[in-house]
């Protein structure tokens, strides 16, 4: 029995051997797949790890550069609004300044209209009627610029040297009635020729036009001649004058100096000389009021008319 039984034992001891070694070659072979996949497993978890970091850096680098490009985006918006407001300040500031200078010239020009003019100053004051002394005031004044004390007394009108003045309550005609009564006697007794016996000074042509007119009841057979620069030569009014026999004169002072200075009109015949005075314009102006007309009438004195004045052989009125 032992000796069946052993060799069987140990057959069956033998086998058991094999087989506990195989179970344990199996076991193995079990565990090391296991542990391969599980290696494989834990490979793939670090590469997915390593992907995730990378995603969560690359997501946080471009969250870093979104809130970067937010942050400019409202830095530019904000520098933008500041420099619109800054464009706005400066808009209305330029504006506030217009606006100021607009006031200014504003107020200039007010400052300016109350400047008074030579006509507000003759419209205020009430017209007073020409005198003698404004005449010789007005020589006066014009000769101190360029004559010496001596010469300025020897040109000093006199009282003698002029007729009756205009109240303002004379026409043309009626005045010279007043001042001239034997007029029919004297334009009888006028031969000359380029010589007048009545020569009126005025300051405009339609005002030489208008005193024509007013002569028509005081004239009688007189020949009436206007010297006026308007439409009409000079020649041509040395012609006329040199014809025939010419008893008034009515002109502007221009004129009358130049046809003085050609002798075309002389002053050897000349027995009144009126001034067109007080006589105003749309303006309110007077003859001498007018810059231009009194330089002409200051030279037109000045040319012989004061020296025949003072020596007697005319007399000035105002009218």
């Amino acid at each position: 029995m032992a000796d069946d039984l052993g060799d069987e034992w140990w057959t069956q001891g033998d086998n058991s051997g094999v087989s506990d070694v195989d179970e344990d070659t199996q076991q193995l072979t079990e565990e090391q797949p296991i542990k391969s996949t599980s290696k494989k497993r834990k490979g793939k978890k670090h590469i997915q790890e390593e992907d995730t970091q990378h995603l969560t850096e690359k997501q946080s680098i471009k969250s870093a550069a979104k809130k970067r490009k937010g942050e400019k985006q409202i830095q530019d918006s904000a520098e933008k609004k500041k420099s619109k407001k800054i464009v706005k300040k400066e808009c209305f500031i330029t504006q506030e300044r217009s606006e100021e200078k607009g006031d200014e010239s504003k107020k200039n020009k007010k400052r300016r209209k109350k400047k008074k003019t030579i006509t507000d100053v003759l419209t205020s004051s009430e017209p007073a009627p020409g005198s003698p002394a404004d005449l010789m005031s007005l020589l006066k004044n014009h000769f101190s610029q360029s004559r010496s004390v001596i010469e300025q007394e020897e040109l000093m009108l006199k009282d003698s040297c002029f007729l009756g003045s205009n109240d303002l309550t004379h026409s043309l005609s009626s005045y010279l009635k007043e001042v001239c009564p034997k007029w029919a006697k004297i334009q009888k007794q006028h031969t000359q020729s380029q010589s007048v016996v009545l020569l009126i000074v005025c300051g405009s042509a339609l005002r030489t036009i208008d005193l024509i007119k007013q002569l028509m009841t005081f004239k009688g057979q007189a020949k009436v001649l206007k010297l006026f620069a308007k439409h009409i030569k000079v020649d041509d009014q040395i012609k006329s004058l040199s014809k025939g026999v010419t008893h008034i004169a009515v002109g502007t002072p221009g004129r009358i100096c130049a046809l003085l200075e050609k002798e075309g009109l002389t002053v050897q015949g000349l027995r009144y000389l009126v001034l067109d005075w007080n006589y105003r314009d749309q303006k309110h102006r007077r003859m001498v009021d007018i810059p231009e007309v009194k330089g002409d009438l200051l030279k037109m004195m000045d040319h012989g008319l004061i020296q025949s004045c003072i020596e007697g052989t005319f007399k000035i009125g105002l009218f």
